[in-house]
Order: structure tokens, then sequence, then C-alpha cells
């Protein structure tokens, strides 16, 4: 199943959002937030680089880097690429440990505000919701990502089941 059936569904009950997270908080360690790393979304077919962004390097981005798909490269709503595609973005520190930002869904062209978190050192929660309401959402969980390299076109590895 593909990354983007997944993310389909965790946002299926949702409609778009375009509300904006506010930055209170700054990120300048020298290491960087555990966040920053490779990811292996929930339903283990894809995978996201979560990097530094923002004119002052003070907000996270995540870019898809690595899928599971079968036949063509998997297109979004616009007929771009979903490789290298930036679905989450603007994510600044809300509070203590938890990023605010925006998750794109690619294959409505939707987008929807977010949180990410840390739950545990390798463990990513990724909630998305609208109307500025968090309860009206859904989580998914992420894991550190630590299989082989992507072949041509971010194709993933098997993953052992």
């Amino acid at each position: 199943m593909r990354w983007g059936l997944i993310l389909s569904g965790l946002l299926a009950c949702l409609s778009p959002s375009m509300g904006r997270a506010a930055a209170t908080a700054d990120v300048s360690s020298a290491a960087g937030p555990s966040e920053l790393g490779l990811w292996l979304s929930g339903g283990k077919d894809g995978v996201f680089s979560i990097e530094r962004c923002g004119s002052n390097g003070n907000a996270l981005c995540g870019k898809l880097v690595g899928m599971d798909y079968d036949g063509e490269m998997p297109k979004d709503t616009w007929g771009r690429a979903e490789c290298g595609l930036w679905m989450l973005t603007d994510f600044v520190p809300v509070e203590d440990h938890k990023w605010g930002g925006h998750i794109l869904d690619p294959r409505s062209g939707r987008v929807y505000q977010a949180y990410i978190w840390l739950s545990e050192p390798n463990v990513l929660k990724l909630r998305g919701y609208v109307l500025g309401m968090p309860l009206l959402g859904k989580t998914e969980t992420w894991t550190r990502y630590t299989g082989g390299a992507f072949g041509a076109q971010c194709k993933m590895p098997p993953q052992p089941h």
C-alpha cells in the first residue's frame, strides 16, 4: 500500500484548513532537535526525511524520500512525482517538545494543520487536524527508519514482515 493511501485514510474524515501555527520558541541547539532524520510512516510504505527549514533554520519540514510501490512512480493531484515532495511544512515549536505545522495530502491537494512530537526516542507521533481543533483529527505513529538504501525513484528496499 502506498503512503498516499495511508495519508488519505488518516485524513479522510478531515476537511481542508489553511491555519498557521505561531512560532513560540527558538530551535537553535547545536545538535538539533531529535525529530530530525528518517522516519518510516505508520503503514510502513513511506519514509520521510525531516530536516531544518525556514529562513533561519528554525522550523522543520519533511519530504518523502522512500516509497513502497509497484509500477509507475506515484504522482500527486497535480501530476508531480511524490518522490522528493515536501509534505510536512513550517513546523515550529508550539510547546515543550511539540511542533505545529502543516501536512499535505498529495492525493487531494489539501493541506491540514498538524503536530509532531516524540513519544519515545525513536517514535514520532503525527496528528493531522482541522479547524484549529486537534480533537478533530487523527494520530499516526512513525518509527525511526533503520532500513537499507533507497533504489531509483525513491523505491524502498523490501521490508521484513
